[in-house]
Parts: C-alpha cells; sequence; structure tokens
C-alpha cells in the first residue's frame, strides 16, 4: 500500500484522513482534531481544501467555514518574542 500524503506539515495520510470518517468524523474541525492535519508550519494552507473535499467526497458535511486556527496564527521568530520583555521588568523580580 503506497502512503498518500495530505498534509505534509504533519505527515497525515489520506488513510488516516479515511479512517477518522469511519471513526464518525464527519466535519471538518473534528477531523483536524482526530488526525492533526492543519495544526503544523503552514496552518492549513495546503492542506486544508483538500481535506475539506475528501471529507464531502465522503459523505461529511460540506465545509463552509475554515478550521479554528491556533495562536500564532503566523510563525512567530523567537527574537520577536524576546523584544516583548523590558529592561524596567527585570527589576520588578
Amino acid at each position: 500500500m503506497s502512503k498518500i500524503i495530505v498534509c505534509r506539515c504533519e505527515d497525515v495520510t489520506l488513510h488516516e484522513i479515511d479512517e477518522a470518517i469511519e471513526a464518525g468524523h464527519k466535519d471538518l474541525e473534528s477531523v483536524k482534531r482526530f488526525t492533526g492535519f492543519g495544526t503544523g508550519f503552514c496552518q492549513g494552507k495546503q492542506c486544508v481544501a483538500l481535506c475539506a473535499r475528501l471529507l464531502a467526497e465522503r459523505g461529511g458535511e460540506v465545509a463552509t467555514m475554515p478550521i479554528t486556527p491556533r495562536p500564532p496564527f503566523h510563525p512567530v521568530a523567537i527574537h520577536a518574542l524576546a523584544q516583548l520583555v523590558r529592561d524596567d521588568d527585570e527589576d520588578a523580580t
């Protein structure tokens, strides 16, 4: 059996999507939570449309809303977060 990747970031396969649907997950958010697709680096930019189409083709709900993004919506460089600490904050500790 060949491995067909649906979500490259999280290495979710077509077989795993099918298993989620067979397990009763009939909406896009449920399939995402079961498989983890759309939770990687691209936040679903590469896989959500394909997963939504697969779900609809297999008898699930037609997706009308995108998946729920999790912060940070866009990757944030660690130096940007480090800049949030001010020098006077160190005196408070």
